[in-house]
């Protein structure tokens, strides 16, 4: 009805005019009509997403599962995104369309970028990983998926976590971008030292979510459609950000822990209870012309923290430069309330201006150093440290980042440590990261963001205390054939020591370290480390692996069990090794015991008869009337280790036929599980 309106209107064009006029409004509505039909066409559901990871001696291993179906008449294209850590690496990645299995065959990075550029303009489907944002990377996939039909991608890949600051970090970004039925995130923790706290939360967690989230050492998180919604009734999702577990594990006394599958070993370094090392420490802060405004507001008011952060025992100097070097003095102060007062009043009048001129600055930084060691102002014991931070290129003085490593270098001389810190985009990241490398220091990037004043101060809080200098960790040259390095500048407080390496002797009881490293009243000790299995299911269980490839668990410092490693003859045609679990004090469980083991702990009524003749001569037949039921059962011999844990004792016994049926209560399928930490 409006458009006769429209054409009264303009009657007074000509009828060329009309004509196109006409047109132009019959295109509007074409373009309004179908507009509206794709708009009412269903669009791609998203119907199931599953994050399971499991940990294991710091491994994690982590399983995205996402479910989708095209709702549309035709075709469409569906994209699949994740985003990982940029430490992980990806294992596996598998499509499922129609029940149809596709494969991914994952490549090295420089290799998958150009076969993903081949693959994508011949029309076939490919993924590929891209940096996004700090600490993630974005893995991505398209596919055409016919109408009515449904799609399940399943990306996995695994982690090495790092100890910092006191504790592991597991990061999971989740952005389903829609409301998901069947939404879950599962996350198993196994450490054999025990776990000593966990945390989980959610930077899109709500106060009506967040006691959906369980805390130990499983942690689940699986919202209902109503509990994703934004408001009532309205289609946004909640489930917009990171899902975050952090975690540590208790810490032995010793000098750490040594776990041990398949002939190699991992030996975890974080002794506890080492006081902090004093330290000496150089502030070099770019001022130049680029700096100025919110980088600098924000490195002041980092600074300003870190200042009150310095223990007395520490001593500092703050070297602020541009094309010019201007410290604050001509020494290293100690950190005193009167000192640290008078540091923080002049931070806090510091202005950008100038050029960059990183060379001088830092040479000026190691020159103060040595020259208050020469003249004994200050401690002997202190370590040295040097602190850059800086947004720019070299553009004063010496400016090839080539050469100014090497008069870093050579002025450094392992003497001291460097670290770095490029702020922004516009810093030469790379020259910053070769250089603090060179100088037993490492190098980060601050991102220009409303918390990059946190970020300063988190990069400081994970240097700032030092426990140990020159770390050498030493293993028998006659138990173990090679490690990797197992010589590091410094272990800081909140951090851990990794080392990896094959055993000459696979049947090794224990294990001789000695660790050599410069620190508090710690130079020189050895410990001889009682190896424990990275596979073990919970933390309330003390773990002794003996020479004969048995394993005894205890729980609880009481009951008892052995686990025994059964081999079995080479080119037998069916049978294959398999692990024994024996129990040696079952009188100390309650009569509520149960499951496969637990139904036989009280005993059981039963009668043998009808001897007869069996396969082999010395194993012979019988009848075992048991439970109501006549079974075909075996002679033979088994081990007692009730006695003699490590050899045991020959006992004759009677094997029942067909996995036990008749004997064990239902099935012997449902005592079997898909994976050693599975429970369904």
């Amino acid at each position: 009805m409006e458009i006769p309106a429209l054409l009264c209107f303009y009657s007074d064009l000509n009828s060329t005019s009309f004509f196109n006029f006409f047109y132009f409004l019959f295109i509007i509505y074409l373009c309004i009509y179908f507009f509206l039909q794709k708009r009412s066409i269903p669009n791609v559901e998203v119907y199931s997403v599953t994050v399971d990871c499991t940990v294991a001696s710091r491994f994690a291993h982590t399983v995205l599962t996402s479910s989708a179906i095209n709702k549309a008449n035709t075709s469409q294209e569906i994209f699949f995104e994740v985003e990982m850590p940029k430490t992980a690496f990806i294992t596996n990645f598998s499509m499922l369309i129609e029940g149809q299995a596709y494969v991914g065959e994952v490549k090295e990075k420089e290799k998958a970028k150009k076969q993903y550029e081949k693959a994508v303009s011949s029309g076939q489907t490919a993924g590929l990983v891209k940096v996004s944002g700090r600490k993630m990377e974005k893995f991505s996939v398209s596919v055409n998926i016919a109408a009515n039909s449904n799609v399940t991608f399943v990306l996995t890949y695994q982690e090495l976590l790092q100890r910092k600051l006191g504790q592991y970090e597991i990061l999971t970004r989740v952005k389903p971008k829609q409301l998901v039925q069947n939404f879950q995130i599962e996350v198993d923790i196994y450490e054999p030292q025990g776990i000593a706290f966990v945390d989980a939360y959610g930077t899109f967690l709500s106060n009506e979510l967040l006691p959906l989230v369980e805390k130990t050492a499983h942690i689940s998180f699986s919202p209902t459609l109503e509990q994703q919604r934004k408001c009532p009734g309205c289609d946004g999702t909640l489930i917009d950000g990171d899902f975050i577990v952090k975690y540590d594990v208790n810490r032995a006394k010793t000098l750490g822990d040594i776990q041990i599958v398949n002939g190699y070993f991992v030996h975890f370094f974080a002794p506890p209870d080492l006081p902090r090392v004093p330290k000496n420490v150089v502030f070099v802060i770019d001022r130049s012309g680029s700096m100025a405004g919110t980088k600098m507001d924000q490195t002041q008011e980092a600074l300003l923290e870190i200042l009150k952060d310095l223990h007395m025992e520490d001593y500092f100097a703050l070297i602020p430069f541009d094309h010019e070097i201007t410290p604050w003095k001509n020494s290293l102060m100690k950190a005193t309330e009167e000192n640290v007062a008078e540091a923080m009043k002049y931070v806090s009048g510091l202005f950008a201006r100038g050029g960059t001129n990183i060379n001088d600055a830092v040479l000026r930084a190691v020159n103060m150093l040595i020259n208050d060691r020469k003249n004994n102002n200050v401690p002997d014991r202190n370590l040295d440290m040097i602190i850059l931070l800086t947004d720019g290129l070299p553009e004063a003085g010496e400016t090839r980042p080539p050469k100014i490593q090497e008069n870093v270098r050579g002025a450094i001389d392992g003497n001291m440590s460097l670290f770095c810190l490029g702020f922004g985009n516009n810093v030469d990241y790379t020259f910053l990261d070769v250089m603090a490398r060179q100088n037993k220091g490492v190098a980060r990037r601050i991102y220009e963001a409303s918390d990059a004043t946190l970020q300063l101060q988190g990069f400081y809080e994970e240097v700032s205390s030092p426990l140990l200098s020159e770390v050498d960790l030493r293993y028998p040259d006659n138990a173990v054939e090679f490690v990797t390095t197992n010589h590091f500048r410094q272990l800081f407080n909140g951090s851990e020591i990794v080392v990896a390496g094959r055993l000459s002797d696979n049947d090794i009881n224990n294990f001789l370290v000695e660790v050599f490293a410069n620190g508090s009243d710690y130079l020189a000790a050895t410990c001889l480390l009682s190896p424990l299995p990275s596979f073990s299911p919970s933390s309330s269980m003390d773990l002794l692996l003996t020479k004969d490839r048995s394993l005894t668990v205890t729980l609880r410092d009481s009951v008892k069990f052995v686990i025994l490693l059964h081999k079995v003859w080479e080119k037998h045609p069916y049978h294959q090794n398999y692990l024994g679990f024996y129990t040696l004090d079952s009188h100390l469980l309650s009569p509520s015991v149960h499951g496969l083991l637990g139904q036989f702990y009280h005993g059981i009524e039963f009668e043998v008869a009808d001897l007869r003749p069996g396969e082999v001569e010395e194993k012979p037949d019988a009848t075992m009337y048991i439970k109501g039921q006549a079974l075909n059962v075996t002679r033979g011999w088994q081990k007692d280790y009730r006695w003699d844990v490590k050899n045991g004792e020959n006992v004759p016994c009677w094997f029942v036929h067909s996995n036990g049926t008749g004997l064990i209560d239902g099935d012997a399928s449902d005592y079997v599980v898909s994976g050693l930490f599975k429970t369904v």
